[in-house]
């Protein structure tokens, strides 16, 4: 099971943090990974979490990061230099589960 928690409205230029707790054997097995969709367009990935390598689609490189918190199974997706066009849902997804999404608004 995962779920995302930390969606808000923010300033653009400002920061966010998401975060998406998972079950133990979910967490300790599988990569992690973030999607996020404007409605009436397809599920886009922003990043994936394999153990202490990421990965980063070019629009967010450099200004999202993803720590992890083994202990409470988390991962947080730190979103910098937020823009317009970073409003969607964001997703945590691990494994073909997927939580059920939180809501970023970025809008002055």
């Amino acid at each position: 099971q995962l779920v995302e928690s930390g969606g808000a409205l923010v300033q653009p230029g400002g920061s966010l943090t998401l975060s998406c707790v998972a079950s133990e054997n979910l967490f300790k097995t599988f990569s992690m990974a973030w999607y996020r969709q404007i409605p009436g367009h397809e599920r886009e990935w922003v990043a994936t979490n394999q153990g202490v390598d990421s990965f980063f689609a070019d629009s967010v490189e450099g200004r999202f990061t993803i720590t992890r918190d083994d202990a409470r199974n988390t991962v947080f997706l730190q979103m910098n230099d937020l823009k317009p066009e970073d409003t969607a849902v964001y997703f945590c997804t691990s494994a073909k589960i997927w939580g059920q999404g939180t809501q970023v608004t970025v809008s002055s």
